[in-house]
């Protein structure tokens, strides 16, 4: 059985090491200061590349995905290419066996197999987007 890995992105650690990149970046390509090795500012920008590297290795390194804040979500599982879907425009979820189907308000379903996914797993995904969807009144 394959596990899923949660990510959300509400995680300290890895908006740390996202802002350390950029102002590693800034700071060696602009040369904000003079040192008396030039190499320095090279060695600085390459390290906050570096870090970039590590903070977007994430999504390639794990091919079950489920990564999510307030406001979506962002989900892979069993492909090579995930999908990002709002929370306010989810409408319901089924579960099947075998499929999770999204369907969201314009009508649209996504449908996402769970083929070999620890149960565990699944339930916990069903959970967070369960929680975070925004029920609207409906209007007759």
């Amino acid at each position: 059985m394959k596990r899923i890995h949660f990510d959300n992105m509400k995680n300290w650690r890895w908006i740390t090491v996202l802002i350390l990149s950029l102002v590693l970046i800034l700071v060696g390509s602009f040369e904000l200061f003079e040192f008396e090795n030039t190499i320095i500012n090279k060695c600085l920008t390459v390290s906050g590349f570096f870090f970039q590297v590590l903070f977007y290795s994430r999504f390639i390194l794990h091919k079950n995905y489920f990564q999510w804040n307030k406001k979506g979500t962002y989900i892979r599982i069993n492909s090579w290419v995930g999908k990002s879907i709002k929370f306010d425009q989810i409408k319901s979820t089924e579960m099947n066996e075998k499929d999770l189907i999204i369907t969201k308000k314009n009508g649209n379903k996504f449908t996402i197999h769970l083929n070999d996914i620890l149960k565990s797993d699944i339930q916990k995904m069903n959970e967070i987007i369960g929680k975070n969807t925004i029920k609207a009144p409906e209007y007759y």
